[in-house]
């Protein structure tokens, strides 16, 4: 049986990224996510990388930036307000089309908020978030083992398809401690020729950039970028099924709201309730296939969320609102209770 280590969340996500092959870590501490930033500075120094605690949160991302342009893999963490401080460069790096990994640990908002745990980012980081036509990948862990695995698989897609990516988690998954196996994993690496980093041999210099004053330059810089997207939407779509064969009633949750949801389903079973959950991987591309699927012989949907209902939108979408779909919802850093979605589930099933 593989060795575990009981690591934080955050430390699990931080251990992951260094495996992953990251050197360049630039930040800002903002709570709940400043444990990735303190265990970075800890371990980077040890291991030939950088790590810069940056004066502001706008200094850390275009560190970043510069970064990803050479070819390195490179991240940066915060939390909601600090990652809206990061939109104008997360955009810029879209449109220059350098990838890094960018980590938000969810707290509450609007505004400053608090520092309690809240899923209310999912617009900003499944939608955009900063200007222009662009997408991010948007992964979502459920576990501190997935904090692990999915900051991996988050350098490879962001490599991949040049396109930033995205580690979107919420303030309990990144603060609870569980058992995790950090036995060696395959880490991917991917040839940059377009880097940033010298002629090396070449008769031209890479220039990495996002401006072009030619509207019909830069429109086509933006449609080849969305036909990459469409090959991301058909390839890159990730999910778990929860007690979905024989399902009437499908939950569709991610991070600490599925992992609430998966004991209501277990309870709601023990009524003869016949209910399972779809829980979005890949926030960006959204799960539409497997939803879709689920459409097809399932009477309703709930949608549970740390939000004001940011993600239900989504699920209407994805099967073309064949089947009604209803909210249970916590917000401001409250988090959804098991029997709060029991109660939900109940109140559908008599509908």
């Amino acid at each position: 049986m593989a060795e575990k280590i009981l690591m934080k969340g955050n430390e699990a996500l931080a251990e992951a990224a260094i495996t992953a092959g990251c050197r360049h870590y630039f930040g800002y501490p903002i709570t709940p996510q400043t444990e990735v930033a303190a265990y970075m500075a800890k371990r980077m120094p040890k291991i030939g990388g950088t790590f810069l605690q940056a004066e502001s949160e706008v200094a850390a991302i275009n560190m970043v930036l510069g970064a990803a342009a050479a070819g390195v893999r490179s991240m940066t963490s915060s939390s909601s307000p600090g990652i809206s401080l990061k939109s104008e460069g997360i955009s810029y790096m879209a449109g220059c089309e350098v990838p890094a990994l960018i980590v938000n640990v969810e707290r509450g908002g609007p505004g400053l908020g608090g520092i309690q745990p809240s899923q209310s980012d999912y617009f900003q980081a499944t939608k955009g978030g900063g200007h222009g036509d662009y997408h991010l990948i948007v992964l979502a862990p459920a576990s501190v083992q997935e904090m692990y695995s999915l900051t991996i698989k988050g350098f490879e897609l962001a490599d991949n398809y040049r396109v930033p990516t995205m580690i979107l988690t919420d303030g309990t998954i990144g603060q609870m401690m569980e058992p995790v196996s950090l036995d060696a994993v395959e880490v991917k690496q991917f040839d940059k020729p377009w880097a940033a980093c010298g002629q090396r041999g070449r008769d031209h210099r890479n220039i990495i950039n996002s401006l072009s004053l030619s509207p019909e330059e830069l429109e086509q810089w933006n449609l080849n970028r969305y036909a990459r997207y469409k090959v991301i939407e058909e390839k890159e779509q990730m999910y778990e099924e929860y007690m979905m064969d024989d399902a009437e009633i499908c939950i569709v949750a991610f991070g600490i709201a599925a992992r609430v949801s998966k004991n209501a389903i277990v309870e709601a079973r023990k009524k003869g309730l016949k209910v399972g959950m779809i829980r979005p991987i890949t926030l960006w591309p959204f799960p539409t296939k497997a939803l879709k699927a689920a459409a097809e012989k399932c009477k309703a949907f709930i949608s549970v969320e740390l939000s004001m209902g940011q993600m239900i939108d989504d699920v209407k979408l994805a099967i073309d609102c064949k089947k009604p779909v209803y909210l249970c919802n916590r917000t401001g850093g409250v988090i959804v209770s098991s029997n709060e979605v029991v109660a939900k589930i109940e109140e559908v099933s008599k509908m």
